[in-house]
């Protein structure tokens, strides 16, 4: 009888894991479905609009097409923080935001933005980012001596000023602006970088192609909207989180192993501080795509108990 018994509740002990692998076969399928219907939805939306830094023609404007479709309604802003303030007051539906870039690292500010706004991620998508030199009809490279872009962009053609020692780099708010400034100027001496899609928009003319320093040179943008992160967990999807430690020792390593003891991939770590107590930081962490959604959690309840705040800036699709 006892033989019977233990027989039988192992035979049971199998079917309960067969149920269970087909159960999280179905939320995996359901999940993707979803996500799918999601990015379809917004691009038949006509009404979305989406608020992004910089001029038409921007890097951030062509994430923002890829993310929610042709049918975007697009609204240009001068700062990051202008994008964010457009999305908190609903002026917008979602912002577009740079985040960070493959050869210049974090873009400056974004970080903070993230955290000091009632914004969660709900997307993100990596752009190839290619750089062109725009210049007036008529002007030369062996005209230029000022270029004029981005500080981040400046930052992925080292090697170009490197070779043209000559020409001077000019930081702008903008790519697509700083093209729309030199046409403006008419200057016969001045040029842009920025994305080819920026010349057609401005009347410029590309005098060269691929200035970056590395073919892949690729810029990450975040998909932003209004509110908390909803809490609805995910299989495979990446999560974001803001957390403030305790002053203790070991305190960053205890919260690192919380995901590490777990088979989690931390990704991507960023400190800034908090401007609320001299020296104190906050760390960004990005936690890659989790199959087991119960780790992830786990991981992140353990890491709240060790930090005096703890903030899901996004859980999202990639």
């Amino acid at each position: 009888m006892a033989e019977d018994e233990s027989t039988h509740a192992a035979h049971d002990g199998c079917g309960s894991d067969l149920h269970r692998r087909h159960i999280d076969r179905i939320d995996k399928t359901i999940a993707a479905l979803l996500a799918e219907r999601r990015r379809h939805g917004r691009a038949l939306t006509s009404t979305v609009s989406a608020a992004y830094q910089g001029s038409p023609g921007a890097f951030s404007e062509t994430a923002a097409i890829g993310l929610l479709g042709g049918g975007v309604r697009l609204e240009p802003h001068r700062t990051l923080e202008d994008v964010f303030d457009a999305v908190v007051q609903g002026r917008a539906q979602f912002g577009v935001v740079p985040i960070e870039n493959s050869l210049a690292g974090s873009v400056p500010g974004c970080a903070d933005l993230l955290g000091r706004h009632d914004v969660h991620i709900s997307a993100e998508r990596i752009e190839i980012i290619q750089h062109a030199l725009i210049a007036p009809p008529g002007v030369t490279l062996a005209d230029v001596r000022r270029v004029l872009s981005h500080p981040v962009a400046i930052g992925q053609c080292e090697a170009f000023f490197h070779a043209h020692p000559d020409i001077t780099a000019v930081p702008t708010f903008d790519t697509a602006g700083a093209v729309a400034e030199v046409m403006s100027l008419g200057a016969t001496d001045a040029a842009a970088i920025a994305s080819r899609r920026a010349a057609d928009v401005h009347g410029g003319v590309v005098i060269a192609e691929d200035l970056q320093d590395r073919p892949d040179n690729s810029t990450r943008f975040l998909l932003i909207q209004g509110g908390p992160w909803p809490g609805v967990w995910h299989t495979d999807w990446k999560t974001t989180l803001l957390c403030i430690l305790r002053h203790e020792p070991g305190a960053l390593v205890d919260a690192l192993l919380a995901f590490s003891s777990r088979g989690l991939n931390l990704c991507r770590i960023e400190s800034r501080p908090t401007r609320e107590t001299p020296f104190e930081y906050g760390f960004h962490l990005d936690i890659g795509p989790a199959a087991d959604v119960g780790q992830l959690q786990a991981a992140i309840e353990e890491v709240g108990t060790k930090t005096r705040l703890l903030r899901v800036l996004g859980h999202y699709e990639v």
